[in-house]
C-alpha cells in the first residue's frame, strides 16, 4: 500500500446540514488521518481557479455558484491508498445513485448537491492540496503523527 495525501471538501450543503462532525467521524473511523483542516468561504475567483479544469463544461457556472454559496470545510487526509479509500467513502458523484453507508448517500441530495469533494488522482491531489493549504501547514501536521 502507498501512503498518500488527498483533499476532501465538505461542501456548503453538508455544512448547512451541520454534518461536519459526522463526516469527519466517518473519515477517521475508516482509518484516514486528518492532517490539515480549516473552514472557509470560497470567493468567486477562488472557486473558478480551483475548478478551472471544468471551465468549458456546461455545469461550471452552477458549480461555482454552489461552492461560493456558503462556507465549506477543506481537509487534508493521509493514509494508505488515501485517494481511493476517500473516493469509496464518498460514493458516486450522483448522490441519488450512491450506495447506503456512503457519505453522499447519507448527506447528498443530487448530482450537484453531493455533500463532499475528493481528489481523483495523485496529480490532482497535489494540485488541490497546494491550492487549499500552504506546504508548511501540512508538513507540520504530518510531523505530529
Amino acid at each position: 500500500m502507498a501512503l498518500e495525501r488527498t483533499l476532501a471538501i465538505i461542501k456548503p450543503d453538508a455544512v448547512a446540514q451541520n454534518a461536519i462532525g459526522a463526516i469527519i467521524a466517518t473519515i477517521e473511523h475508516a482509518g484516514l488521518r486528518v492532517i490539515g483542516l480549516r473552514q472557509l468561504r470560497l470567493s468567486q475567483a477562488q472557486a473558478e481557479g480551483f475548478y478551472g479544469v471544468h471551465r468549458e463544461r456546461p455545469f461550471f457556472p452552477k458549480l461555482v455558484a454552489f461552492m461560493t454559496s456558503g462556507p465549506c470545510v477543506v481537509i487534508a487526509l493521509q493514509g494508505d491508498n488515501a485517494i481511493q479509500r476517500w473516493r469509496e467513502l464518498m460514493g458516486p458523484t450522483d448522490s441519488t445513485k450512491a450506495p447506503a453507508g456512503t457519505i453522499r448517500a447519507s448527506f447528498g441530495t443530487s448530482i450537484e448537491r453531493n455533500a463532499v469533494h475528493g481528489s481523483d488522482a495523485p496529480d490532482t491531489a497535489r494540485f488541490e492540496l497546494g491550492w487549499m493549504f500552504a506546504g508548511c501547514d501540512l508538513a507540520l501536521s504530518a510531523q505530529r503523527e
